[in-house]
């Protein structure tokens, strides 16, 4: 009889398992792991020092400013609510994690549920910051100055990851990272901030990382800024911003400094691809200024569903020619040749399935638009394929925006 090695039944074994494996694969049903439990919070009132772990599903309130201390993790569940009262702040100095899910998202709101009634997140001191499928909304309430207060800070240089949340109805900027930090903002939802000033996402001082495939909504400023420190030139802020629809951004602001759908000043270098900018002040701004040189842009989409519309915060009021403001003639951006832009009302029109055309809309205004591409957008197929084959958030390969709703 023929001698059979034990390693080669081992190996017929193997084979066998990896092959009845392969004949079911389309059967089995990955469930994502639970999320650790860590010092859970089980009181509905979140202390004024707070560690551990707000719990699946439960409510919470915030009554008075509430501080995460360095070394310690606030960590929220899918289906947390949160309310906050008394204009109270989150104050983080270790590190955050809100991670909710598309069915059951994290909410941060106040009780009143009105514009600039609470303090939002001040993760100036943070160690870590991740906030996955979570709404923040009417942050912006004032400091002792007075002064409103964005919707979420980070001045330290960590990694910052913030993902297919929600943005809205604050009254400064609604993310405004600092000091290094190494961000992934993608597939966010920003909406109807800064209630005379104030941008979307504000990066400044040698920030790095990706800005893409958010929508971006009537905020008072700009969309997406960038800048790099007067006092600390070097390092530089370093951003690709692709994939991102800007609409209806700068008109609360108006003429004082006009809103731009993206902005790069001071040094800042931006690598601007695949976005769609409707009716916004202006399109896209290259400061004098920014690092122009290694600055790099195109497959960008223009347009106005107007000629003209009025900016009344000035006295007399001015007429905006919007095409002409594309690319504003006091900066150094120049149009490219593979951007997309608009020379009249239907030209290069993007096609979403609904978007009533607004212009200005006052600070909290909602959102009541499907931003999705009609199969016929022009938009379609016209991308940096380094980034996207198809501009603006919501992509046909389904890599983009996943909110269906605002």
């Amino acid at each position: 009889m023929k001698a059979i090695s034990l390693s080669s039944i081992y190996m017929g074994i193997v084979l066998a398992v990896t092959l009845s494996a392969c004949s079911k694969m389309e059967e089995v049903t990955f469930i994502p792991p639970d999320i650790p439990t860590s010092n859970p919070i089980t009181s509905d009132t979140i202390p004024a020092f707070a560690k551990g772990t707000l719990l699946a599903n439960h409510s919470y309130t915030i009554l008075q400013d509430v501080t995460v201390k360095a070394g310690d993790t606030l960590l929220a569940q899918p289906g947390v609510t949160v309310k906050v009262m008394n204009n109270s702040q989150i104050i983080v100095q270790g590190v955050l994690k809100s991670v909710g899910t598309k069915d059951q998202p994290v909410s941060f709101n106040s009780d009143t549920k009105q514009p600039g009634s609470w303090g939002g997140f001040k993760c100036d001191l943070a160690q870590a910051v991740t906030i996955l499928w979570t709404r923040v909304e009417n942050t912006g309430g004032p400091d002792p100055t007075g002064s409103a207060r964005p919707s979420l800070t980070v001045k330290s240089p960590i990694v910052v990851d913030i993902e297919d949340s929600w943005f809205s109805n604050g009254q400064d900027d609604n993310i405004l990272v600092t000091s290094g930090a190494k961000v992934t903002i993608v597939r966010n939802t920003i909406t109807s901030s800064g209630k005379a000033d104030g941008e979307g996402i504000n990066l400044k001082g040698a920030v790095t990382g990706d800005v893409a495939y958010n929508v971006v909504f009537s905020q008072a400023g700009t969309g997406i800024k960038l800048e790099t420190s007067k006092s600390a030139p070097l390092p530089q802020t370093i951003v690709n911003i692709y994939n991102n629809t800007l609409l209806s951004n700068g008109w609360r602001r108006g003429a004082a400094e006009p809103g731009r759908g993206v902005s790069i000043g001071l040094n800042a270098i931006g690598h601007i691809y695949n976005n769609i900018i409707v009716n916004c002040y202006q399109g896209i701004e290259i400061f004098g200024d920014a690092d122009a040189v290694n600055t790099t842009y195109g497959n960008n989409l223009f347009y106005a569903t107007a000629v003209s519309y009025t900016d009344n915060t000035v006295t007399p009021t001015i007429d905006i020619n919007l095409r002409q403001n594309f690319y504003p003639s006091d900066g150094v951006g120049k149009p490219q040749a593979s951007d997309l832009i608009s020379t009249s009302v239907g030209n290069m029109d993007p096609l979403f399935k609904s978007f009533t055309g607004v212009f200005a809309s006052p600070n909290g205004a909602p959102l009541t638009a499907d931003l999705t591409l009609q199969a016929s957008s022009p938009a379609i197929g016209k991308g940096n394929a380094k980034y996207n084959v198809d501009l603006g958030a919501y992509t046909t390969d389904g890599k983009g925006n996943q909110h269906t709703s605002n």
